[in-house]
């Protein structure tokens, strides 16, 4: 644990931290008969607790202050942390990011920008940090570090190591992004090398499916965390090997229920909670790290402990000095609520100012964008030709799994016409289509794909991780190209289309992946696709969130990329 010091405070506001802790002052805020819960000694405490210059003076008795609220008996905890988030997932710019989490009571996230850099490389993520700056919520970054995420993809922009030593000076970096590229790890490729021996705090790790000797020589290059794992005992092999597991809840990835067991009461300090990926309506609807907690401890876990999973322990993993804790010298960053068993935040505080309210945000937001991150879609003409896929007795097909982000290679037997592989709904056999949208180059991947159950029409998208490549998944070869051309002049977006005709869409002209629209009115939109999608005949609860995932080459075991079918096993 640690807390602030007093390293940037003057002389007199060190003295008047002294006079108010001592109780010889009024604070600028007291929350009065608080029960705090004390993620440190795992007890809740009873007391008030004084507030000046954004942090916490002393827990006791504190009767005076400019500001003084009576919690009457409620619940305060330290505000909640973000283990690891990629901001871009939730479909908006910064500010709206921050509308979205902070009511639910996030205090910090630790992001990774890697979606925009995969756009537009060094000059995104410090367009993102300086938006971010002017938050009420602690955003921190890990300095993407596969950027392609590897060769079988085709990004906007490329990070070296040169690059990514200029990310580690920005303010709020705090380590090297996720190793993605774990087969270069493996085979000790000196690119990699290069990168890795940067002089980062940490090293952020992402080992899907890595066991034994292959884990060994993953961890022994430097990694310290991972959050990929979706089974128990791949997680406590991890955990054994050093590696800090943060348990992953995002929208797409339900992993918490499969790995709540590995949290005992001698394993728990090794442990947190991430969401990876949540989605504004996600984000809207069912909250952040909130949700989280509240589902952890329906599963069974202590209150109290799945508190310190989403607040201490991940303060103290990633070096957040302030953060995580209601101690005295910590950032007065709290979140105040009634039931410790259906955790509702009603009040949410950050550096000692209210910032949301039973649910609402306090704070405003007005952002300009810069011009040139929303102009980044280029693509090349794409004809029926380059969808075709020679006829074939036999293929490698992608199966996607609901609920997670891993696939399967399956063998199939295609349904072939005229000389040709055609999508046959009746299988649940449908043509999986990339295409290259940063330099026209006019590369097309295509294959087959199992588990989205689409009847008819075609559903795409510009977010395709990690290049971001436009990626859709259709019935019909006319609805795909129809798709492609949406998505083309919405410069980016989502878009459902049947019979040759846009049944719904979400543009998302921001780095091709971002919506520059509140809150409100992007998760509306988003939920519309999602239905319409879901009307097309889709059968999984969230085919935008799937499909965004279906050219990510670094997860096992089959992908379709701007490059043709990638195999990982």
């Amino acid at each position: 644990m640690a807390n602030l010091g007093i390293g940037d405070l003057t002389l007199e506001q060190w003295r008047r931290l002294l006079r108010v802790a001592l109780g010889e002052e009024p604070a600028d805020l007291v929350l009065r008969r608080a029960r705090i819960v004390n993620v440190a000694s795992g007890e809740i405490e009873e007391g008030d607790i004084a507030v000046v210059h954004g942090r916490i003076a002393g827990i006791g008795a504190y009767d005076g202050g400019a500001q003084v609220l009576d919690v009457d008996g409620s619940y305060v905890a330290p505000s909640f942390i973000d283990g690891h988030v990629h901001i871009e997932s939730s479909l908006l710019w910064v500010d709206q990011f921050a509308r979205a989490v902070v009511p639910h009571g996030t205090g910090a996230v630790v992001t990774d920008p890697h979606e925009i850099a995969n756009v537009a490389g060094l000059r995104g993520i410090r367009a993102l940090a300086e938006a971010a700056s002017k938050l009420p919520v602690g955003i921190f970054f890990t300095v993407p570090s596969c950027v392609p995420a590897s060769p079988y993809e085709s990004a906007g922009a490329a990070m070296d190591a040169a690059a990514i030593a200029e990310g580690l000076a920005l303010p709020n970096a705090v380590a090297l992004g996720e190793m993605m590229n774990f087969p270069g790890v493996l085979s000790g490729e000196p690119e990699i090398y290069e990168k890795l021996r940067l002089p980062a705090r940490r090293r952020d790790g992402h080992a899907p499916g890595l066991r034994g000797y292959r884990l060994n020589a993953y961890v022994a290059s430097g990694m310290g965390s991972d959050h990929e794992s979706t089974q128990l005992e791949e997680a406590r092999e991890k955990l054994r090997r050093g590696l800090r597991i943060m348990i992953r809840e995002g929208s797409t990835e339900h992993n918490l229920l499969e790995l709540l067991p590995l949290v005992t009461d001698a394993t728990y300090p090794q442990c947190c909670f991430a969401s990876d990926d949540r989605d504004c309506a996600t984000l809207l609807h069912d909250g952040h790290m909130d949700a989280v907690v509240r589902k952890a401890i329906a599963a069974g876990l202590d209150p109290i402990r799945a508190i310190r999973l989403a607040t201490l322990n991940t303060a103290e993993y990633w070096g957040l000095d302030g953060y995580g804790l209601v101690a005295p010298g910590y950032w007065a960053n709290l979140v105040v609520f009634d039931r410790l068993d259906d955790l509702r935040p009603s009040l949410v505080v950050f550096k000692g100012e209210i910032v949301a309210r039973d649910g609402r945000p306090l704070f405003s937001v007005e952002q300009a964008i810069p011009e040139w991150l929303l102009d980044t879609v280029r693509v090349a003409p794409v004809d029926r030709g380059q969808l075709r896929i020679p006829a074939s007795e036999r293929l490698t097909a992608v199966e996607a799994i609901p609920g997670q982000i891993v696939t399967r290679a399956i063998e199939v037997e295609p349904t072939t016409r005229d000389g040709e592989v055609v999508a046959d709904p009746d299988r649940d056999l449908l043509k999986l289509v990339v295409v290259e949208r940063h330099r026209a180059t006019g590369r097309v991947g295509v294959g087959l794909v199992k588990g989205f159950g689409l009847k008819r029409g075609a559903i795409g998208s510009s977010i395709a991780h990690d290049a971001h490549n436009i990626v859709v998944v259709g019935v019909d070869d006319g609805d795909i190209l129809q798709a492609i051309e949406a998505i083309v002049a919405m410069k980016g977006g989502l878009v459902a289309v049947a019979h040759g005709e846009v049944k719904a869409r979400l543009a998302l002209p921001v780095a091709g992946i971002l919506s520059p629209e509140p809150l409100e009115r992007v998760a509306e939109a988003y939920e519309r696709v999602e239905r319409v999608a879901r009307e097309l005949g889709s059968t999984v609860p969230a085919p935008f969130a799937l499909l965004s995932f279906m050219a990510l080459s670094v997860i096992p075991e089959a992908r379709v990329t701007d490059r043709g079918l990638v195999v990982l096993r």
